[in-house]
């Protein structure tokens, strides 16, 4: 039983590592959010809340579906962007001058292939970019996420400040402060994996399946 648990920890050690390190963060988000949030409100001569209730409050959900929306953009995107364009060099890239792989070709599906290569048609058609289709059903979700939190603090912060009626996500939409805080994150993540694709082209890391391997020539495009 150990043996078995010790295997499959080995096998699945990626996934929980970046997992285990998401909850960790969150956790520790939520509570220096909460701190934060509550000088905010104390310094417009509102009463401080409870954590259990900040969890609860727009200032959370924000501030956690903007960095989502912003993340699963630049995934997305870049999965989709891949799949059509290169880069000479970068281990990002797929060859110069390659279309699809060998591998793509639904005519070569085995027994074992994922059940959608098998039965062919509309299940192919959606399994062919569904990598790319869920990234950004996330995104979407998380922009509606931070949309709905963003426009739920505004308001609140509206009536401390000034006594202001609410406004409704429609009118949050069409604000600079919705979309400056979109375009923030937006560009820094793309900035972010635009740096990987060009710096993978010199540099290297051993071991690594982002990188080339150490002995590659810089024009070596893939990985």
């Amino acid at each position: 039983m150990e043996v078995v648990m010790l295997r499959r920890l080995r096998d699945h050690a990626l996934t929980i590592s970046m997992f285990g390190a998401f909850l960790v963060f969150l956790a520790l988000q939520s509570v220096f959010g909460w701190h934060a949030r509550n000088e905010e409100l104390t310094d417009l001569g509102a009463a401080p809340v409870a954590w259990p209730a900040y969890l609860r409050s727009g200032h959370f959900a924000e501030a956690v579906f903007e960095n989502w929306e912003s993340e699963f953009l630049q995934m997305g995107g870049y999965v989709l962007l891949t799949a059509y364009l290169v880069q000479r060099g970068s281990a990002e890239s797929k060859p110069v001058g390659q279309t699809d792989r060998p591998e793509d070709d639904e005519r070569r599906a085995t027994p074992d292939s994922p059940w959608p290569v098998r039965v062919s048609g509309l299940p192919l058609v959606v399994y062919r970019n569904s990598l790319s289709i869920a990234l950004l059903l996330i995104f979407a979700g998380s922009f509606l996420g931070h949309l709905l939190g963003g426009t739920a603090t505004y308001n609140e912060e509206q009536a401390l400040l000034a006594g202001a009626p609410p406004i409704g996500v429609r009118e949050f939409l069409g604000t600079s402060e919705f979309w400056y805080q979109s375009m923030q994150n937006w560009q820094s993540e793309f900035l972010a994996v635009g740096m990987l694709i060009v710096l993978s082209v010199f540099l290297r890391q051993h071991a690594s399946p982002e990188s080339k391997p150490v002995t590659a020539a810089h024009s070596h495009t893939g990985d």
